[in-house]
């Protein structure tokens, strides 16, 4: 069986998932077959595996880090909010339907052997497993029923690195109340405290280390400075949603909808030299911009009501009239047609007309697609003609099935993993949409729009096409090496070994 180490936060947004990923990347480039883990995942950005199960982002990020697959069992439960009180149940990759907050905490130790069960799968499979734990474990509301902190922690025997944000400020104190808000047994299992995101000298922090490992009795395992690293987020804590464009040559504008989803979609985009990417949830963030983007969503119906109580809608149709390009992916494409209808009260029931920029209607059905899928951009016409023939691959993740009218042109043909040849998404007068998320990773995609859109407006852009998977590489190896400087790693392997 594998050893394990985890990896816990004193808060969400501590940095746990990147220190995981950190580590699991550490940990292969010194020769060992190493898995991430993270019984429970809240987070609207996820990801389809190879054969067809739906996981949370972050687990994914981990694996590639590992060199390894995605595989549900990495993360064995994800919830995916619908509501401030309700969210979509995914049990091994698989949705069982949505639960209220009360439902589920009350069932949830039902699914414990679920965690068990893939976490003896894979730590029988892998030298080490790195164990991601989610918010905090001093969450004393809800410590009876936790599978996710040292509830977990206690089920694998697993030892505990405690992670601890400087940047927002009161790091000390929250690293000396979480630990004194657990029991003590939980406390033991507490092997070293992490101190993250520090920007300065670090000999500044000395003696409140000093003072800090006195009062916790834990060694503080290292300050790892604040990093700008291009790595997939998790959720919309993603400094990514503040970014500023305002100066590129080539602007695009992502509609920040309440229940964005997988807006990883548009990471590429940003990667190009001369383009920038911004995400607008006010109508006057949306002009003069080169090309607007609807991104997923969680409560299509819910979000297009409110880009139309929001004024946004009227702010996309303005701009679109003046000749501005509009995509839609996912839930972003199912507003950009006629009518989106919920009759089996999939979100809540209900029908609303939509933005009508594409000839497309929408019916959610209980059946959730989800699949991975790559093919060929038709012919497209309008200012992004220049996308059209391109390769592109990526993922389905949808509960709507959306019909074109007959004389309407789909926006690419894709094979899906079982072979199934599908005319996917719709185009018409500079609006397209489609449901593959991913859609401008593959090769000189995203380079071939920013040229379509540096064409029309008359700029020049360099050529920058990355290989998306090479340069996560890059930035997985940047990552691992910073993380390698800051922590003591001989303390993380004698931890690892049971010996510290």
């Amino acid at each position: 069986m594998a050893k394990c180490i985890m990896v816990q936060g004193t808060c969400s947004n501590a940095g746990k998932s990147l220190i995981c990923a950190a580590l699991c990347r550490i940990f292969r480039q010194d020769g060992w077959r190493v898995a991430p883990f993270k019984a429970q995942n809240m987070a609207l950005n996820s990801y389809i595996t190879a054969d067809g199960g739906e996981m949370g982002r972050a687990q994914v990020v981990q694996a590639e880090a590992a060199g390894i697959a995605p595989d549900v069992r990495m993360n064995p439960i994800l919830l995916k909010p619908t509501s401030d009180v309700g969210s979509q149940v995914i049990v091994m990759g698989q949705a069982r339907g949505n639960r209220t907050a009360r439902d589920y905490w009350g069932d949830k130790k039902a699914l414990i052997p679920v965690v068990k069960d893939a976490y003896d799968s894979l730590a029988a499979e892998y030298d080490i497993i790195v164990i991601e734990g989610a918010g905090s474990p001093a969450e004393i509301n809800l410590k009876q029923d936790d599978i996710v902190n040292m509830g977990l922690a206690k089920l694998v025997d697993a030892p505990v690195l405690l992670v601890g944000d400087i940047d927002r400020g009161g790091v000390f104190a929250s690293l000396y109340g979480t630990v004194k808000l657990l029991d003590e047994d939980e406390q033991a299992r507490i092997r070293a405290l992490i101190i993250n995101k520090f920007r300065g000298d670090v000999e500044i922090l000395r003696p409140g280390l000093a003072q800090l490992e006195e009062l916790t009795g834990k060694p503080v395992a290292g300050v790892v400075p604040y990093g700008h690293f291009d790595i997939d987020d998790e959720d919309s804590l993603s400094e990514r949603l503040d970014s500023d464009a305002r100066s590129a040559a080539v602007r695009i504008a992502v509609v920040r909808l309440p229940r964005l989803s997988n807006f990883t979609d548009f990471a590429s985009l940003d990667r190009v030299p001369g383009v920038g990417v911004s995400y607008a949830d006010k109508p006057a963030q949306l002009v003069g911009v080169d090309l607007i983007i609807l991104p997923g969503t969680k409560a299509t119906l819910s979000d297009l009501k409110w880009l139309r109580e929001s004024g946004m809608e009227a702010q996309i149709l303005k701009q679109h009239a003046a000749g501005t390009p509009v995509f839609g992916v996912c839930g972003g494409f199912q507003m950009l047609g006629r009518t989106v209808s919920d009759p089996e009260n999939t979100e809540g029931g209900g029908s609303l007309r939509g933005i009508g920029l594409l000839p497309v209607d929408t019916v959610f059905r209980p059946r959730k697609m989800t699949t991975q899928a790559r093919g060929t951009v038709e012919s497209l016409s309008g200012v992004l003609a220049g996308l059209s023939g391109a390769a592109v691959e990526g993922y389905e993740i949808h509960m709507g099935e959306t019909t074109r009218d007959k004389s309407a042109q789909p926006f690419a043909v894709l094979t899906r993993a079982d072979g199934t040849e599908v005319a996917d998404g719709c185009q018409a007068q500079n609006a397209y949409g489609t449901y593959l998320h991913g859609v401008f990773d593959a090769p000189r995609v995203a380079q071939r729009l920013a040229q379509a859109l540096a064409a029309r407006k008359g700029v020049s852009l360099e050529d920058g096409a990355l290989d998306t998977a090479q340069y996560k590489e890059r930035e997985y190896d940047r990552l691992a090496d910073a993380v390698r400087q800051a922590l003591d790693m001989d303390l993380i392997y004698r931890i690892l070994e049971g010996k510290a």
